[in-house]
């Protein structure tokens, strides 16, 4: 199978309301960086961006009539999830679980602004 560069097998795609504060919520928290692949609508809205998170990348778009906004729950690994879960507060998510020690690693969850759910974890070394 060839895909394009930048792109994996499976991709998630979120219709947001707020795709350009979206994509500076996710710098500002995971560091994440743009792809150069961005195309705004004459509104000026974002008809298609991709940003990447390490090695896995996230389109996003603003809704539109036809398409109302979509959220999801993404799952992320960090290189630390209490920083990550700090800076997300700090820029506007709300808590849905604290802090906490399981087996498969330090975690907590929140809401981003947008309305999208993370489970952030880090592994333990």
């Amino acid at each position: 199978m060839n895909l394009p560069a930048g792109h994996q097998t499976i991709m998630p795609y979120l219709i947001l309301k707020g795709a350009a504060q979206f994509i500076d919520f996710t710098k500002k928290v995971f560091d994440a960086q743009d792809s150069n692949q961005q195309v705004l609508r004459d509104d000026g809205t974002v008809m298609h961006a991709e940003i990447i998170l390490n090695d896995s990348t996230i389109m996003v778009t603003d809704e539109i009539k036809d398409w109302p906004q979509q959220n999801a729950n993404l799952f992320v690994y960090v290189p630390n999830a209490d920083e990550t879960y700090k800076k997300a507060l700090e820029n506007g998510a709300v808590s849905l679980m604290g802090l906490s020690d399981q087996d498969y690693g330090r975690t907590c969850g929140v809401t981003d602004p947008f309305g999208n759910v993370w489970w952030i974890t880090s592994v333990r070394e």
